[in-house]
């Protein structure tokens, strides 16, 4: 690369391989943009087991009124919480990707943890919310309350697991389908 090349001209320029590099953060935007993702993600995990701790307390309690608040308690904490963190940590979390070398599906570990965010969102929407609506609105079938623990405690898993890839970063680079020659393609 030419010496007189600038920082800017090299987050553009062609990599190696001869790929444009893409438009990167700076790193004021970085920084803030990590630590939206932090502090939602981690706001999430604390919202989630909230909502399992929760969740247990009201199967464990034979007060039915006492049930019934906790389940009230539970909508409005995943509407003022869940639902809001878990969408600014997926798209905080897609935009680090897309403006750093990351990337969104180059490395496992990114990859897993965008299909584990998805997944507690859609345990949270097609599980938990539906589970409290029922048991709010007094229209539970049996094992409505096991299922709410369970689904609350695989999202806390989940969340765990995603927390964990973040620190190791384990796994390496996706590996990238190569292009089969002209030749190849109409052979097949």
């Amino acid at each position: 690369m030419d010496p007189t090349t600038t920082t800017r001209d090299r987050r553009t320029a062609p990599a190696a391989t001869g790929r444009p590099r893409g438009r990167r953060l700076r790193r004021r935007a970085r920084q803030t943009l990590t630590t939206i993702h932090v502090v939602s993600s981690v706001g999430l995990l604390g919202a989630t087991a909230a909502t399992l701790v929760l969740a247990v307390s009201a199967a464990a309690t034979a007060d039915a009124a006492f049930a019934h608040s906790i389940y009230r308690l539970m909508s409005l904490q995943s509407a003022v919480f869940g639902i809001p963190l878990s969408v600014v940590a997926l798209l905080t979390g897609v935009a680090l990707g897309l403006g750093t070398l990351w990337g969104v599906v180059q490395h496992w570990w990114t990859t897993a943890k965008l299909a584990l965010i998805l997944a507690v969102m859609l345990d949270g929407a097609l599980m938990i919310g539906p589970s409290v609506d029922d048991l709010r609105h007094g229209a539970a079938s049996a094992g409505t309350e096991t299922r709410l623990v369970v689904a609350a405690a695989h999202s806390l898993a989940m969340l765990v697991t995603a927390t964990t890839l973040s620190v190791f970063k384990p796994g390496g680079r996706m590996r990238r389908r190569r292009a089969r020659p002209a030749a190849d393609r109409r052979a097949a």
